[in-house]
């Protein structure tokens, strides 16, 4: 008897700490602080109401904080986050790695859109769930383009972009004829870069990986930049990101932006203040058959060996589902979704109606991280090349890049010194023989 009643006791005991232990679940998510995240931090009673037991706890971080604080976790099995916020760079190399959980409870994942699916797919697995698409565009000011005399089409070329920036500038005034990324970091100015270089036929690497800084492509895509912005772009625009940017069109500073299409939301939204007078194109090219944009996802993955993997894969589910979407369309408005990832939200006539839908879509499907470059080219991705040691060389070459920008280098010793630095990493690590 006595043992049955042990036995009864510990069956309780064990049932009530297992209670205990699911109400304790607290999940650290990792994020990157663009408004889209920010929005969903705001948006989460929806998934804590369904989900009392587990609780969110959010690290937030400026882009390359995040990108550095995340992978030194991962890579170390530091276990500090639960849920990472991470990009299409990261997934196929930390999946295959073993790095990452495949994802199991995902809403509708024939929904998601081919190009970006496919960026987050290891050996036929999911391995992060995209929580928005981009790509890059110009965002520009109707009226400064009216007043301009110009009219600018659906596929504008560097030179329209070139001959617009110089007739919209007005320093007079604080307006600049173009804001364009030039803080350091190999997903701030080299994202841009990267992707501007390949409309202009250049490659990081030929076929045997031999670094391309000085070869003719990269000098014209360089100097086309620095003059740019030397000419027509703001003071100060080699500290300037994403999200410095994006204040800047927002206050009505900039005549054209060039970035990435998350950020037609914003630039008309209630925050913005020229909302009204914002138009879309494609990003530039120069009639070699490559455009000047990338292919991106936010995505959230689970890292492998979470202590809360189940929780974590709700949470994944309900973040980056058709039903969170429908959240935001009543809270913000269909302007406000996450865009990107899913082929209903496309097909959605609610969606068709806002001015920037189309153009999204038209830039995510003319990104081919397949074949990125005019040339051939022995790696894949738009904007970055999904070699590990990528993140770290392209972070070198963007600081000296953007020193150029500051004016502490010149044109030439900042391309002489990427090749550099690029090619005493690539042998290092044994690409180059």
């Amino acid at each position: 008897m006595k043992s049955a009643v042990t036995g009864v006791f510990g069956a309780l005991l064990f049932a009530a700490m297992a209670t205990t232990a699911l109400a304790d679940t607290t999940l650290t998510i990792a994020t990157v602080n663009n408004g889209d995240m920010i929005r969903m931090q705001k948006l989460t009673d929806d998934f804590t109401k369904s989900n009392p037991d587990i609780k969110l706890q959010w690290v937030t971080l400026e882009e390359n904080v995040l990108r550095e604080k995340v992978t030194t976790d991962i890579a170390t099995k530091g276990g500090q986050f639960d849920v990472l916020t991470i990009g299409t760079y990261e997934v196929p190399i930390w999946g295959k790695k073993g790095w990452l959980v495949p994802l199991t409870q995902i809403d509708d994942p024939d929904d998601l859109l081919p190009a970006i699916r496919g960026g987050l797919t290891v050996d036929g697995k999911l391995m992060a769930s995209p929580f928005y698409g981009e790509s890059s565009m110009v965002m520009y000011r109707t009226d400064l383009m009216d007043k301009a005399g110009l009219k600018m089409p659906d596929a504008p070329t560097w030179d329209f972009i070139r001959q617009a920036a110089d007739k919209m500038t007005d320093k007079a005034n604080g307006i600049y004829g173009v804001c364009l990324r030039g803080k350091a970091g190999w997903g701030e100015n080299m994202a841009f870069l990267t992707a501007t270089s390949n409309s202009f036929g250049a490659r990081w690497f030929d076929e045997k990986w031999t670094p391309q800084f000085d070869q003719p492509e990269w000098k014209n895509t360089l100097k086309f930049y620095l003059d740019l912005m030397n000419a027509d772009g703001p003071p100060g625009a080699s500290s300037n990101g994403f999200n410095e940017n994006l204040a800047l069109f927002n206050s009505g500073k900039c005549g054209m932006w060039i970035d990435a299409t998350v950020a037609a939301s914003f630039v008309t939204g209630k925050d913005s203040t020229v909302a009204d007078k914002v138009g879309f194109a494609l990003a530039p090219d120069n009639g070699l058959g490559k455009r000047g944009n990338w292919l991106w996802a936010w995505s959230l993955a689970i890292p492998a060996g979470s202590q809360k993997e189940e929780a974590a894969q709700k949470f994944v589910s309900w973040a980056t589902s058709k039903h969170y979407t429908e959240i935001v369309a009543a809270a913000e408005g269909w302007a406000n979704v996450p865009p990107g990832t899913r082929k209903s939200l496309y097909a959605n006539p609610e969606y068709a109606k806002v001015p920037f839908a189309k153009m999204t879509l038209d830039s995510i499907n003319s990104a081919d991280p397949t074949h990125p470059t005019v040339k051939p080219v022995p790696y894949v991705g738009v904007q970055f090349v999904a070699i590990p040691e990528f993140a770290g060389i392209a972070t070198n070459v963007g600081q000296i890049f953007s020193a150029a920008l500051a004016g502490d280098k010149s044109l030439d010793d900042a391309l002489a010194e990427a090749q550099d630095v690029t090619t005493r990493e690539m042998t290092k690590a044994g690409y180059i023989k």
